[in-house]
C-alpha cells in the first residue's frame, strides 16, 4: 500500500493536469464559462445549492497546482524515502492539494470554507509533521493567523445572510453601500492567507515543514489562495474607492520587509520563503493598479519557478546532510549541475532579467505604476524593492555556486532520477510560461506606450541590484547589528505575533486554572461535593465504630453540662 499511494500518486496528478489544460486551452479559444449548479434545499426565500465554476482562468491556475504537485511528489520519492510515515504523508499532502482545488472551483462562499478552512487544517498537520518544539510552535503560529482569516469569512457570510444568495457571480453587481463590511472582512482575510502585514509572521516559520510540503505551500496553494481570492472578488471589491490605497500601502511595505529581511538571512529556506512573501506583496500591488490579468499571469509564473527553487532546495539539503546554512554550501555547479540550472533559472526569473518569464509581468507593472501611482514615494518604494529583490536574488546565487565550499570533502554529492526528472520538467516550463501566458491572457487595452528611456528603467534597476549584490558581499560583516536583528525578526512582527500573544494567553489561562478550574470548579464540581460526601461518611463511620471516642465524648459533655448548671 505504501508503493501504491506514493509511487503511483505522481502520475495520476499528472494525469489529471493534461486532461485540465486541454480543457482550459478549449475554454479560452471559446472564450466561455460553465457554471454548475445542484439544488440542495429551497424552502420560501431561502435556497441553498452547491455550484461549480469553470472557466479557462480557474482551470488554468488548477492545471498549474496539479503540475507542481506532480513534480513535487516524483522528489518526495526521493527525499521521504527514509521515512516510516510516508503513506500517512502523501495521502495528507492529496488531501491538501484538493482542498485547493475546492477553492479554485467553488463561487460559493458558504462551500468555498470547505477549500479555505481545509488548508488551514491541513498546513497546521503539515507544519507540526516533524512533532518537535520548533514544528509545534510554527504550527501554532500557522493555525493562529489562519483562523483569523477563517472568523473574518464567517462573518462576511453571516452578513450576507439576508440576500439569501453567496454565489460569488451574483455579488460583482450588487450594490457597493450595502456590503463595505463585507468587503473589509473578505480583504483582510484574503492578507491573512497570503502573509500581507501584520500576518507575515507565520510564511517563514512554516518552513518548519518537510521540504516538499514547503514547495507545495509557497508556490500554488496556500499563500496563493488569498491572491486568487481577491481576484475571484475582484468586480466586488474594486467598486470600494480604498481598498485600492489601503492593498497599495500594505502590499508594498510587504514587498520591501521582505526584501530587506531576505537580504540579511543565511538559512537558505528562510530566504526562499521571503522571497515567495515579496513575491506575493507584488501581486496585491498589481491588484492594486487595477490590473488582475497581469497580477494573475504572474501568479502563475511564480508558482513555476518558486516550486522549482525548492525541489533544487530540498536537493541541496538532503546532499549536505539536511544542514540549510548557506556559509556550508558553495561551488556546486560542479558536483549538482541540474540543480545549479534551475537555481539560476528560477532566481534570474525572480529578478526579472528580460526575456525570462516573470519579465513580462513584472515590466508592465512597473511601466503601470507610473501612469496610476500619484504618489512619488510610492513609486520610488516600488521600484526599491524591486532592486532589493535581484539584489538578495544574486547573492543568494553567488552563496550557492562562485562561492568557496566550506563542508567535509568526504561528502557524496548525487542526483537520484526522481528528482532528476522533476527539475528537468519544471525547468522547461518555468522558462517558457511567461511568453506562452502573455499571448493567451494580455489583451491589448493592457499595453502602456513609454518613451524608449522610461522603458529600460525595470532593466536597468534589475542590473543596479545585480552589481550591489557583488559590492555588499565584501562589506556584509560591517552592517549595524542591532539594523541586521530588526530585519531578521521581520520589523518584529514574529515575536509580536508569537511570543506576545502566546504569554497572554497563557496568562489568562493560568488567572482561570487557579481561580475557576482549581477553585470554584474543583470545589463545587460533581467531583468535589462527592469527595466532601466521602469526606463526612468516613467521619461518620470513624465516630460509630470507636465505643471509647464515644464515650469519652459523653463524658466531656456531661462535664461540662454539670460545670455550667
Amino acid at each position: 500500500m505504501k508503493k501504491q499511494i506514493s509511487y503511483y500518486s505522481p502520475k495520476l496528478l499528472l494525469l489529471n493536469s493534461i486532461m485540465i489544460i486541454v480543457f482550459s486551452l478549449m475554454m479560452m479559444n471559446f472564450n466561455t464559462m460553465i457554471l454548475i449548479e445542484w439544488e440542495l434545499f429551497n424552502m420560501s426565500m431561502m435556497k441553498i445549492s452547491f455550484p461549480i465554476m469553470v472557466d479557462y482562468k480557474g482551470c488554468l491556475f488548477s492545471f498549474i497546482v496539479l503540475f507542481i504537485s506532480f513534480n513535487v511528489m516524483m522528489f518526495s520519492i526521493n527525499y521521504m524515502e527514509m521515512d516510516k510515515k510516508n503513506n500517512l504523508f502523501t495521502s495528507i499532502v492529496l488531501l491538501f492539494i484538493l482542498s485547493m482545488n475546492m477553492l479554485i472551483f467553488i463561487p460559493h462562499m458558504g462551500f468555498l470554507l470547505l477549500g479555505w478552512d481545509g488548508l488551514g487544517i491541513i498546513s497546521f498537520v503539515l507544519v507540526i509533521y516533524y512533532m518537535n518544539n520548533k514544528s509545534l510552535s510554527a504550527g501554532f503560529i500557522t493555525a493562529f493567523t489562519n483562523r483569523i482569516g477563517d472568523i473574518l469569512l464567517l462573518l462576511s457570510i453571516g452578513l450576507t445572510i439576508y440576500i439569501s444568495n453567496w454565489i460569488i457571480i451574483n455579488m460583482w453587481y450588487m450594490d457597493i453601500y450595502e456590503f463595505k463590511y463585507q468587503i473589509m472582512f473578505i480583504l483582510v482575510a484574503s492578507m491573512t492567507k497570503s502573509a500581507q502585514l501584520p500576518f507575515s509572521s507565520w510564511l517563514p516559520a512554516a518552513m518548519a515543514a518537510p521540504t516538499p510540503v514547503s514547495a507545495l505551500v509557497h508556490s500554488s496553494t496556500l499563500v496563493t489562495a488569498g491572491v486568487f481570492l481577491v481576484l475571484r472578488f475582484y468586480l466586488f471589491l474594486s467598486k470600494n474607492n480604498y481598498f485600492f490605497l489601503m492593498m497599495m500601502l500594505i502590499s508594498i511595505l510587504t514587498l520591501y520587509m521582505a526584501g530587506i529581511s531576505a537580504s540579511m538571512e543565511w538559512d537558505m529556506k528562510k530566504i526562499i520563503a521571503l522571497s515567495t512573501l515579496s513575491q506575493l506583496g507584488l501581486m496585491m500591488f498589481m491588484v492594486s493598479m487595477m490590473v488582475p490579468d497581469i497580477a494573475y499571469m504572474h501568479m502563475v509564473i511564480h508558482a513555476m519557478f518558486k516550486a522549482l527553487l525548492f525541489i533544487c532546495a530540498g536537493t541541496l539539503i538532503s546532499n549536505y546532510i539536511h544542514s540549510q546554512d548557506l556559509r556550508w554550501m558553495g561551488n556546486i555547479s560542479l558536483k549538482l549541475p541540474i540543480s545549479s540550472v534551475g537555481m539560476i533559472v528560477s532566481i534570474m526569473a525572480m529578478c526579472g532579467m528580460p526575456f525570462m518569464s516573470s519579465f513580462y509581468t513584472k515590466e508592465p507593472m512597473l511601466e503601470f505604476s507610473l501612469f496610476y501611482i500619484n504618489y512619488m514615494n510610492l513609486i520610488i518604494l516600488s521600484y526599491l524593492s524591486i532592486g532589493i529583490t535581484s539584489y538578495y536574488g544574486m547573492r543568494f546565487m553567488m552563496l550557492l555556486i562562485w562561492s568557496m565550499n566550506l563542508s567535509t570533502p568526504f561528502m557524496n554529492f548525487i542526483e537520484k532520477k526522481h528528482s532528476v526528472v522533476s527539475m528537468s520538467f519544471m525547468i522547461s516550463v518555468s522558462i517558457i510560461i511567461g511568453m506562452f501566458l502573455i499571448w493567451l491572457i494580455l489583451s491589448k487595452d493592457n499595453i502602456v506606450c513609454l518613451n524608449i528611456y522610461m522603458s529600460f528603467i525595470p532593466v536597468v534597476l534589475m542590473f543596479i541590484g545585480l552589481g550591489f549584490s557583488f559590492f555588499m558581499n565584501y562589506f556584509n560583516k560591517k552592517i549595524i547589528y542591532s539594523f541586521q536583528n530588526f530585519n531578521n525578526k521581520m520589523w518584529f512582527i514574529y515575536p509580536l505575533m508569537s511570543q506576545l500573544n502566546l504569554k497572554l494567553f497563557m496568562n489568562h489561562s493560568k488567572l482561570y486554572l487557579e481561580n475557576i478550574d482549581q477553585a470554584m470548579l474543583e470545589n463545587y464540581s460533581g467531583e468535589g461535593l462527592y469527595m466532601k460526601f466521602k469526606n463526612l461518611n468516613s467521619y461518620y463511620i470513624y465516630f460509630n465504630f470507636s465505643p471509647m471516642l464515644m464515650a469519652m465524648l459523653m463524658f466531656f459533655l456531661m462535664l461540662i453540662y454539670l460545670l455550667i448548671f
